[in-house]
């Protein structure tokens, strides 16, 4: 998540600057969190199938479970309207790491092999999480200087009904 302009103070953008700063991160925030809950269902799935495994071999209800979790954003957030996301550049890099890993067929991998799947997508979960991570501590550094500017009346809240 590196762009010149992040490296900017928000004390030192204009109002235009900061909400397009702040609008185009929360767009980049929805790519991210896809990809991100997307590699978690997968990840969940591998972890249901070792689990499975060690069971008594019966197929339980934890896959709607992981489904419903997931990829629907999770009990405290619904998803929200977007756009079809799989064509991003990190859903693609996360269905390469599974197809080179055979997530396709992973009720037929060895145990070895589901525990190399797993570590794949964990390290990519693990970085997109950083990276999203990284864009909520902009985000919200963009946030509070926009309060400050409200606040301090530096910025009109009337301004906000014109755009």
């Amino acid at each position: 998540m590196s762009n010149d302009n992040e490296s900017n103070d928000p004390g030192e953008l204009s109002l235009d600057e900061l909400r397009s700063m702040r609008s185009e991160l929360q767009q980049q925030d929805d790519v991210v969190s896809y990809a991100r809950r997307v590699a978690q269902a997968r990840l969940d799935l591998v972890k249901s199938e070792v689990a499975r495994r060690s069971s008594d071999g019966s197929v339980s209800d934890e896959v709607t479970d992981v489904l419903s979790q997931h990829l629907t954003g999770g009990p405290g957030r619904p998803p929200r309207p977007a756009e079809d996301l799989s064509d991003d550049a990190l859903s693609v890099e996360l269905d390469a790491i599974c197809a080179e890993h055979h997530y396709g067929r992973v009720e037929e991998l060895s145990e070895a092999e589901l525990a190399t799947l797993a570590d794949a997508i964990g390290e990519f979960e693990q970085r997109v999480s950083q990276d999203r991570r990284e864009r909520f501590d902009r985000l919200d550094s963009l946030s509070a200087e926009l309060v400050r500017r409200y606040r301090d009346g530096e910025a009109s809240v009337d301004s906000l009904l014109s755009d």
